[in-house]
């Protein structure tokens, strides 16, 4: 279990303060706005009203001893800026932030972010990867430069092992599962000899570009 740290409650941050209670963690929430943090009081281990802006306030809801802190302000850059720095100063492990937009993202990676999202372009980016082609059952991008897939695999892939394949050299990516959609069986640690059938997707692991060029196959 790890303790993280929430500060800005509206639907990002509510909504991570919530999965990770729901997962075990403990979770402390911090916000201005006193109807926000009781709405999010059933869903965090403790609850607390302040100006995460005052360092005063972080040290008094124990932020110095959290594995990680959230900062989901995101539209105030100045005050985003401001939290990461009183983060930092306190010797926070992890700091993740929301920003709005790349210059803010920009600006909150100089100042010591660890990690920056940008939800709604990320969301984006799902979204027209998953609908822009019939090859993609589902594909998640967790950087800028890389991301997972499921994929029918192209036909001439049928009847083929994985060493005849060798997508890690022709296409730069990893085969992380195979599933079989008739049984719904899934190899997660596929071998070299196993073979491909027209009822099998792939769970593939590459550059976002790598992974596109493969579904236009």
């Amino acid at each position: 279990m790890k303790t993280f740290l929430v500060i800005g409650l509206g639907r990002f941050g509510s909504a991570a303060a919530g999965k990770l209670y729901d997962m075990g963690h403990e979770v402390i929430v911090l916000d201005e706005d006193e109807e926000l943090v009781q709405q999010c009081a059933d869903q965090s281990t403790h609850a607390a009203i302040g100006d995460a802006r005052e360092i005063s306030v972080l040290k008094a809801v124990g932020a110095a001893d959290c594995d990680c802190a959230i900062v989901a302000i995101g539209s105030d850059l100045a005050a985003s800026i401001v939290v990461t720095m009183n983060l930092k100063d306190l010797g926070v492990p992890k700091i993740v932030c929301k920003a709005k937009d790349d210059m803010y993202k920009r600006a909150l990676e100089r100042i010591g972010a660890d990690q920056v999202v940008i939800p709604e372009k990320e969301m984006a980016i799902r979204l027209v990867q998953s609908l822009g082609s019939n090859s993609f059952l589902d594909y998640i991008s967790f950087s800028e430069e890389y991301g997972i897939a499921e994929i029918d695999p192209p036909e001439d892939w049928e009847g083929k092992t994985l060493r005849e394949l060798n997508v890690r050299k022709r296409f730069h990516v990893n085969i992380l599962s195979i599933k079989n959609t008739a049984t719904g069986a899934v190899n997660m640690a596929p071998g070299p000899d196993d073979v491909l059938s027209d009822r099998d997707t792939v769970m593939l692991m590459g550059r976002n570009e790598d992974i596109m060029q493969l579904q236009r196959m």
